[in-house]
């Protein structure tokens, strides 16, 4: 009984040790877990990390060994062993940059964006870093780590040699200094562009203070300057070997960075679009110069696409997955969108065939009226109701298209219609007067006109107007009608011509003492000449009048 009891309180209880995880070099995977895992702070034996140095002294392996590490962590590279293959016969497709040959070999490159010269190799049933990788380390190392702070450490007093959480008090120190200098940089960067703008304003666009020029470069300028402040960051941090914090640091600084050339590429466009407005380089197209928002949204789209596209390769999504997948959702995108594509397509059309300007009188299909905009999915039509009609540019760049805006005159036609029982001296005095009248006007041409006697209605002679009118503009071609119209009814008063109407005549033979109604007609020669110079007078004193409140209400 003692006994038992002697065992049950002395004999302690057996604890399974945890079995630990022992060098592996089987595999991509396996051999850079353990490069990386005897390196860590909890398990630190930098011997085991050496064995994926190959060739090399102990003493030396272990020193490559550790600035590879600090290679992959000043360059803030974080291995995610999730996605190394671990198939030990895994081959890559290498293409040379020189020849431009693909060949496939048993290379595995952690960060080949990074860092190509770092790459692991297949010897016997090993991998390990290649001869090229070790031969560069040290040259890699000085890249990254060009600044040497060791002697800060010596530098300052004992207590900021001390660590916290494995990070000495001097690094968070130096740290704030480097902020301090990043200030400078920022005010001074703006001051020196603040005087390389205002020489621009004065040599470019000859002004002296031109503040549209000076908003315009200024957005230019904000994201310029951080992206500025970024890189010298980027460069300086790894010398502050930040070992633990840098993959979070570097991964803040490239998603800013990415953000800061989007805003950018966006504010230079839109300087470049306003300088090429302003210096008037559209004239004569008024089309083109709706295409400038356009071209606008476009590009901004794309260059906000790739800076997504960006982001996510940061993230450590591959950048072949992220173009595929860019390219299977575009393709998804535009079998939803159809309609809207083929607008945007239309829309390209429009402003490469330039079938109308801006405030063009056009006919596309049933709809009639100005061209007012043309935009991203459809043109704006204003009917002369002032009724407004949007057409998707799909449909304009597919129907027939009259444009009326790229007529040289306008072509006004119609037809007079006079008693039957008018004389032929007055029909020829009336045609004759008609012409005269036609050729004094001044908004038609008087070399392309026809007023003649063409026919018979069942009620009238018909007498045809065949005019152009230099205006194009369909209010000016009104008020143009409006004074031909004047001057002929002015014309057929003074010579008694009577315009018919619908009618019909009864012959009264069984009533002698009734008699018919007789218009007795003026057919004198220099009666009629006279009355079409009167005519002609009246129709120049009308004309005077006419520009006389035209400029009056000008002045007004």
């Amino acid at each position: 009984m003692r006994k038992l009891i002697f065992l049950f309180l002395f004999v302690p209880v057996f604890n399974f040790a945890q079995t630990k995880f022992q060098p592996d070099l089987s595999n991509p995977n396996s051999a850079l877990y353990t490069h990386m895992y005897f390196l860590q702070q909890d398990t630190y034996e930098p011997e085991k990390a050496a064995l994926v140095i190959a060739k090399k002294e102990k003493g030396d392996a272990i020193e490559l060994a550790i600035k590879l590490k600090k290679i992959y962590d000043g360059k803030g590279i974080m291995l995610q062993f999730s996605k190394i293959p671990t198939d030990p016969n895994f081959k890559d497709t290498i293409k040379d940059p020189l020849s431009g040959f693909v060949k496939i070999e048993q290379k595995y490159y952690p960060n080949q964006k990074e860092l190509p010269l770092v790459y692991l190799v297949k010897s016997g049933n090993k991998w390990v870093y290649s001869d090229e990788t070790t031969e560069n380390v040290d040259k890699l190392y000085s890249t990254i780590f060009k600044y040497d702070f060791t002697y800060l450490e010596r530098g300052f007093p004992e207590i900021f040699s001390k660590s916290f959480k494995g990070v000495p008090l001097w690094k968070p120190i130096v740290l704030i200094g480097i902020i301090g200098i990043c200030i400078l940089i920022f005010y001074l960067l703006r001051f020196l562009m603040n005087l390389i703008f205002k020489l621009l304003n004065r040599l470019v666009f000859k002004s002296q203070a031109n503040p549209e020029v000076i908003d315009n470069l200024k957005r230019i300028r904000r994201p310029l300057i951080f992206i500025i402040i970024i890189e010298y960051l980027k460069r300086i941090l790894p010398s502050l070997q930040l070992l633990r914090i840098n993959n979070t640091l570097f991964l803040f600084l490239n998603i800013a960075e990415t953000v800061f050339w989007v805003f950018f590429s966006i504010n230079l466009l839109k300087f470049v679009v306003w300088y090429y407005n302003s210096k008037n380089f559209i004239t004569d197209n008024r089309l083109q110069e709706q295409l400038s928002p356009i071209v606008i949204k476009v590009l901004n789209s794309f260059i906000i696409l790739v800076g997504f596209l960006h982001l996510l390769t940061l993230f450590g999504v591959d950048p072949a997955t992220v173009l595929a997948g860019a390219s299977i959702g575009g393709i998804a995108v535009a079998f939803a969108a159809q309609d809207s594509v083929k607008n945007l397509i239309g829309t390209f059309v429009i402003f490469l065939d330039k079938p109308f300007h801006i405030g063009d009188w056009v006919e596309i299909g049933s709809v009639i009226g100005t061209v007012e905009k043309v935009g991203l999915r459809s043109t704006v039509i204003r009917a002369a109701d002032t009724s407004v009609f949007q057409i998707p540019n799909s449909k304009v760049a597919e129907v027939e298209i009259n444009n009326k805006g790229l007529r040289i005159y306008r072509r006004y036609q119609t037809e007079l219609g006079i008693r039957y029982d008018t004389p032929p001296e007055l029909i020829q005095g009336f045609v004759n007067g008609v012409r005269e009248i036609v050729k004094a006007h001044p908004d038609t041409r008087d070399e392309s006109y026809n007023v003649e006697f063409t026919g018979f209605a069942d009620s009238s002679l018909l007498i045809l107007v065949n005019v152009y009118f230099k205006q194009l503009d369909w209010g000016e071609e009104q008020s143009s009608k409006h004074r031909l119209h004047m001057a002929i009814v002015r014309l057929a008063k003074a010579l008694g011509v009577e315009f018919a109407f619908p009618s019909s005549t009864l012959i009264i033979e069984q009533f002698p003492e009734k008699k018919g109604a007789d218009l007795k007609y003026n057919t004198n020669k220099k009666v009629i000449d006279k009355a079409i110079q009167d005519s002609l007078k009246d129709f120049e004193n009308f004309m005077n009048d006419q520009d006389k409140n035209v400029h009056v209400e000008s002045d007004h």
